[in-house]
């Protein structure tokens, strides 16, 4: 018997494969579709396990349903821009585009050995001027739909990387690739309206019921929808044209608690103190520096310059609270303004024990609380706390009613009116930044920004840039700035901001559809094909990315590149867990850890035998050196290990960690199921009817697990049930036919899993065609059913041993039997039993 050579017969599946083109979709009508998409990969230059699980995962589906009868759309592509490419021109004196380009290749040669089902046929890069000359169609269109718009606006910096950052790209107050310290400046910047669009995108997350309720609760804290209090305080003794400061609150019934108004630095109001007074500049330029996000402005230092401006307070205009600038304010959530209540915000409390501020409580858990609080009191909305404010005191109501109560009160006072608000903010897609799609706009003297004509499209990128100079290459370019007016003819200067890579994966999967159509979209491909019905991906983009691709193909509907039954992209998503691995390190001399790969530890040992600290499993880092090649486990072990072991070792919403043993385990599971199927398709008539029939049965029940499991993304319960099934195929009696049956069967089963062993042995069984496009087996009800029972049998109520029986036996049959049994006769050594109760189907219990 020739043994388990997994380089040979993958190589020669995945060339029948393309051979018969069998994974080349095209619609057919008479066939239910099926649109399975992974979230396309940066060409980084090497793929890692994680690519694997998540390609092997979309594979599992696909085959399945192409198995199952689904004409089946699986494409493959590539999210070609961003800086990485533009870091590694200057690190490494490489053009973007080529360093882009050999990564893609090389990626590629590493991703066809796994031998996933894509249609390479549909192949797209984002970095392609065919691609991009459509997305600059659609941003026109967009433009001319009011969808996209221009205006000043405060960003993040970052002063090395020279461009803008997205609240998401900044950590701990530092750009996520430079690791510089963000900046905050005003620049004008091209935004996409998704705040229109709140309402809409907010409520249609309840269609949206195959998606991870955490991702949904993610997108619904992002959209942000709240009722609250816009109103103003009167301002004294303000700057000329300066009489009030507007403030939108969610928690309207703690204004009997405020104890100041804060502005941010980028206040109108701050702005304009600054310009008279140098120490405020100098306060607010700091601030400018600091980070952006939520996140950072909770853990900065709290700090604050005392304007000495006063407002007066709505309900009562005699009570006076002091204006301060603060760190901690943003100019785009609300309206750059709140007030300060430290008896109730953990911030504003930091805030006036800093600056001897009062602390005065708007409510108090009790009636006979200490009104002197030492930290903050925040209850939730729907706990009752008692009010002890002039405005509401001595109620005990909760803070939901005490909200509605307060806007109501406010509204028919003249105070504030109550306003529902949104925390999504409109997408400012600017980037300064070369290696990214050209924002199709001029600006002229004459004309302003004019939009570019649609037959001059695209707007290529110039290939002559250089990067020894900080900033953008475009700015500098001696020629490609300058152009023509589509307006007037006259000398105009293009846009040299390009849009964020996000708007790239925005749209991508709607041109798969349709990948060399000569319009963005083919609506009749688009309305076949769309929407996506299983999307698998990470976590770490269930806001930004899939929000923007929600909003996306909402606006390309407006604009005529969508059906309008493409609502929604799609319809089911799952995220998979990451792939980790231990770390290996030793102490340095500067006392910071060295860092060791996998391979060239042995036995917690290095190959100069130092000892080496093995720290738990993590995700898989370069810097830290525990990722695992994939392309080395392939030629070990076969594509098929790899896929197997990523599959099956916890559910794949799951972390799961690599080892060495697991995945020497798999292959040793995979040789032995070769064995066993070798053995019996080379066997001999014999067995017994009996043995046949007890095997069949337990390959439907085999059928209906694993067909589940595929079903439900259960992969990992799936291959335990392959397990259970080929121990039992290993240890039957069963004659030929029963087994041939069975293993060809368990080849299909496991063939989403592991093609290329389940087509070899597809073949060696006699299998016609290919495993591949053979239909799914289907599990015969029936036969599921077993004709006999094991039944319990206890003795005076403690379980002494089991009988098996018709499942269809009369009561005072399996009566019989169970007093005929070993333990029951030993039990009653001669004498008749008191009693024997026989639950039909359950248990049997005899008293003696």
């Amino acid at each position: 018997m020739p043994r388990y050579s997994a380089a040979e017969i993958e190589a020669n599946w995945q060339k029948a494969w393309d051979e018969a083109g069998i994974f080349r979709a095209e619609p057919d009508p008479t066939k239910p579709k099926y649109y399975v998409l992974e979230m396309f990969p940066y060409p980084s230059g090497r793929i890692h396990m994680g690519h694997v699980r998540n390609y092997t995962m979309g594979d599992v589906i696909a085959r399945h349903k192409l198995a199952t009868g689904h004409n089946v759309l699986h494409p493959f592509g590539w999210d070609a821009f961003g800086l990485a490419a533009e870091n590694a021109a200057i690190e490494k004196g490489i053009h973007p585009a080529k360093w882009t380009y050999q990564n893609i290749e090389d990626m590629k040669a590493q991703m066809k050995p796994l031998g996933i089902s894509h249609d390479w046929s549909r192949e797209i890069a984002t970095c392609h001027p065919e691609y991009y000359r459509h997305q600059q169609a659609m941003f026109l269109d967009m433009l001319e739909a009011g969808l996209v718009y221009r205006k000043n606006a405060m960003v993040n910096w970052d002063p090395v990387d020279m461009t803008v950052l997205a609240n998401e790209q900044v950590e701990n107050g530092r750009g996520w690739r430079s690791g510089a310290e963000v900046e905050r400046r005003e620049l004008t910047q091209w935004f996409f309206a998704i705040s229109d669009m709140a309402e809409e995108l907010l409520e249609a997350l309840d269609t949206l019921d195959d998606w991870p309720a955490k991702v949904r609760l993610m997108q619904e804290n992002w959209i942000g929808k709240s009722r609250g209090l816009q109103f103003a305080f009167g301002l004294n003794d303000g700057p000329e044209n300066f009489d009030r400061i507007e403030v939108y609150t969610t928690r309207p019934d703690t204004l009997m608690g405020a104890s100041f108004v804060g502005i941010s630095p980028d206040h109108p109001l701050a702005k304009q103190l600054e310009k008279d007074n140098a120490d405020l500049a100098a306060f607010n330029a700091e601030c400018r520096k600091g980070g952006t996000t939520e996140e950072a402005l909770e853990k900065a230092e709290k700090r604050g310059f005392d304007t000495g401006l006063t407002v007066r307070h709505p309900f009562d205009t005699s009570w006076e609270l002091p204006v301060y600038v603060a760190n901690f304010i943003l100019m785009d959530y609300g309206t750059g303004a709140i007030f300060g209540v430290p008896a109730h915000d953990h911030r504003d409390f930091d805030f006036a024990a800093k600056y001897g501020l009062p602390i005065i409580p708007a409510f108090l858990p009790s009636e006979d609380a200490d009104p002197h609080l030492t930290e903050a009191y925040v209850p939730p909305k729907t706990e009752p706390v008692h009010y002890v404010s002039s405005f509401a005191g001595g109620t005990w109501q909760t803070g939901a009613d005490a909200i509605d109560a307060t806007i109501d009160f406010c509204e028919a006072n003249g105070v504030g009116h109550g306003v529902t608000k949104f925390r999504l903010r409109d997408w400012g897609l600017s980037r300064q930044r070369y290696w990214g799609c050209p924002i199709p706009v001029v600006h002229c003297d004459a004309c302003g920004v004019v939009p570019e004509k649609k037959e001059n499209l695209p707007i290529r990128l110039p290939d002559d840039v250089t990067f020894d100079v900080p900033g953008n290459p475009l700015d500098r370019h001696p020629t490609w700035r300058q152009t023509a007016c589509p307006k007037c003819g006259g000398e105009a200067r293009r846009e040299t901001d390009t849009m964020d890579t996000f708007v790239d994966s925005s749209w991508y999967f709607v041109r798969f559809t349709a990948p060399r159509a000569d319009t963005p979209t083919d609506l009749a491909a688009a309305d076949y094909w769309m929407n996506v019905d299983q999307y698998i991906g990470g976590v770490e983009h269930a806001i930004l990315h899939l929000l923007y691709s929600r909003f996306f193909a909402r606006a390309m509907q407006i604009t005529g590149h969508l059906p309008k039954t493409a609502v929604e992209p799609f319809n089911a998503l799952f995220t998979q867990g990451m792939v980790t691995h231990e770390i290996y390190q030793t102490a340095g001399s500067n006392g910071r850890p060295v860092y060791h790969l996998p391979e060239d530890v042995s036995d917690g040992k290095l190959s100069d035998g130092t000892q080496v600290e093995i720290v738990p499993s993590a995700k898989m880092s370069k810097s830290k050196k525990n990722v695992v090649d994939p392309i080395g486990i392939i030629d070990a072990y076969g594509a098929d290990t790899a896929r197997w072991f990523v599959l099956s070792d916890s559910p794949p919403e799951r972390d799961v960690e690599w080892t060495a043993a697991g995945a020497e385990a798999a292959h040793k599971h995979l040789a032995r199921v070769w064995r066993i199927v070798s053995e019996i398709a080379e066997g001999s008539e014999d067995g017994t009817p009996q043995a046949d029939e007890a095997l069949l049965r337990d390959m439907h029940k085999a059928i209906h697990d694993v067909s589940g499991g595929v079903e439900s993304f259960g992969f990992n319960a799936a291959i335990a049930r392959l397990y259970a099934f080929t121990a039992t195929l290993a240890k039957s009696d069963a004659g030929s036919a029963a087994k041939r049956e069975a293993a060809r069967t368990l080849a299909q089963l496991m063939s989403p899993m592991t093609p290329h062993l389940a087509e070899e042995l597809w073949h060696l069984l006699g299998g016609e065609g290919l495993i591949a496009t053979a239909p799914w087996p289907v599990a015969d009800a029936a036969m599921m059913i077993d004709d006999t029972i094991t039944l319990p049998v206890q003795i005076n109520g403690k379980r002494r041993t089991e009988i098996q029986v018709p499942q269809d036996m009369a009561k005072d049959e399996v009566e019989k039997i169970a007093l005929a049994s070993d333990a029951v006769q030993r039990a009653l050594d001669g004498a008749q039993p008191k009693k024997v109760i026989v639950v039909p189907g359950r248990i049997v219990n005899v008293v003696v």
